[in-house]
């Protein structure tokens, strides 16, 4: 199953806005910063970055985002509804096999998940 066209990542804005206004998580194998819209549908958007110094060549930039775009795909719904992602991989993102990266992927999302006020029952 196929990303929908609205769940990519793809002006220059948005992907700056995440990085700069975001929160950021270190999974060892990939970087993931996330950051919640207000106000808008509850979709979930993502963009995906290998580079070359990080990850290595072109076979090895491309399979590394397959990999983040499949553990996305996966495990979306434990994120939060409306919010941006950015996942930057690391070399360890081919190296590790698909469960610990979804394992971790999935950590990462519930260390997102907003923490209930002591206030509230």
């Amino acid at each position: 199953m196929r990303l929908r066209p609205g769940q990519h990542l793809r002006r220059q804005n948005d992907i700056r806005d995440v990085r700069q206004q975001g929160k950021r998580m270190d999974c060892r194998a990939f970087t993931l910063w996330w950051l919640p819209r207000a106000g808008d549908a509850p979709l979930r958007r993502a963009c995906f970055v290998a580079s070359t110094q990080a990850v290595g060549k072109a076979v090895l930039r491309n399979r590394a985002k397959r990999r983040m775009r499949e553990i996305f795909r996966r495990r979306q719904d434990l994120l939060p509804p409306s919010c941006d992602l950015l996942l930057v991989a690391r070399s360890l993102v081919n190296t590790w096999p698909l469960p610990q990266l979804d394992r971790a992927f999935a950590d990462a999302c519930g260390r997102m998940a907003p923490s209930p006020s002591p206030l509230c029952p």
